[in-house]
């Protein structure tokens, strides 16, 4: 088995406009959806959630206020899920809870050491 990335990337939301039964719904799908990659034992790391926030540095020293603020979309997690290959990796993500509100999911192999 090989190790592949899956990056969540998702349209900016303002999470706090939510409300709480929709921030529950929402969770729930995302729960669901871990659960169902762990019973298959696919999952090789649980991942995380990023924070909205934080700095970009660039070349030259140059920071700025990010990450990627000139753009519409944003990086909001990752897992990394096993799989024979590419194909099958991107079975496991379409299920994916960020596919539903315009988001896409990014799959990488990771470098076998």
């Amino acid at each position: 088995m090989k190790e592949f990335v899956l990056l969540f990337r998702q349209p900016s939301i303002d999470y706090s406009d939510m409300s709480p039964q929709d921030m529950e719904e929402l969770s729930d799908k995302w729960g669901k959806w871990a659960n169902g990659i762990i019973k298959q034992g696919k999952l090789a790391d649980r991942g995380h959630r990023l924070a909205t926030e934080g700095k970009v540095l660039r070349g030259a020293g140059v920071v700025t206020d990010g990450p990627f603020v000139e753009i519409k979309e944003r990086l909001g997690g990752f897992i990394v899920v096993r799989a024979a290959d590419l194909d099958e990796a991107t079975t496991i993500a379409h299920g994916c809870p960020a596919l539903s509100n315009g988001g896409s999911v990014e799959i990488r192999p990771l470098y076998e050491d």
